[in-house]
């Protein structure tokens, strides 16, 4: 992380604390109570108009709909070409192609609203990841400082090992010099 009161910043909004002061372990341990998801598991429910537009909007999107489209499309030509002069819509189509463009016109914008809503809905999704994302950076920040920090006592102690382990060799060995150094005047 860049600096300490960044990272506190960041912290606080996550939590959505601003006026309280922390420590760095009971901000760390609120950050971990802390349900980031917690937008999600609401659900709104949608309006009648919200559920038409979706439905449009799949359905519209399917091949079923494609030739099911081409395939009216067909018989409304072949009606009309073979009824000839008694035709509803004679050879250059015009009410066809006014039908098209209602349809058309009607079925965008359905279109659009249900992509507003998925654009809306991902929006949440990629919103909730990012502060997952930034919890997990945080609390793995923590973890490796505590770490550093451990492994730092450990060498200091295993310093203090070999210092005592060292201090210790050399007492006995002038223990076991001074017991020779007797052993020798005493045979003499």
């Amino acid at each position: 992380m860049a600096n300490s009161k960044e990272r506190k910043k960041i912290i606080r909004e996550l939590l959505h604390i601003t006026d309280e002061e922390f420590s760095d372990e009971e901000l760390i341990r609120r950050l971990t109570m802390t349900e980031i998801t917690e937008g999600s598991k609401k659900k709104d429910k949608p309006s009648v108009g919200q559920r038409a537009a979706d439905a449009v909007a799949r359905f519209a999107g399917s091949w079923a709909f494609i030739f099911s489209f081409i395939g009216v499309m067909v018989v409304w030509m072949v009606v009309n070409v073979v009824l000839a002069s008694n035709a509803f819509d004679a050879y250059p189509f015009i009410l066809l192609n006014l039908v098209l463009s209602c349809i058309a016109a009607i079925q965008a914008p359905l279109i659009m609203m249900s992509q507003n809503r998925q654009e809306a809905k991902d929006r949440e999704r990629a919103e909730s990841d990012y502060r997952i994302n930034l919890k997990s950076e945080l609390i793995i920040d923590d973890l490796h400082r505590k770490l550093e920090e451990l492994l730092e006592i450990q060498r200091k102690l295993a310093k203090q090992v070999d210092e005592l382990s060292s201090s210790h060799a050399c007492d006995k060995g002038a223990d076991d010099k001074s017991n020779l150094l007797e052993k020798q005047s005493g045979k003499k």
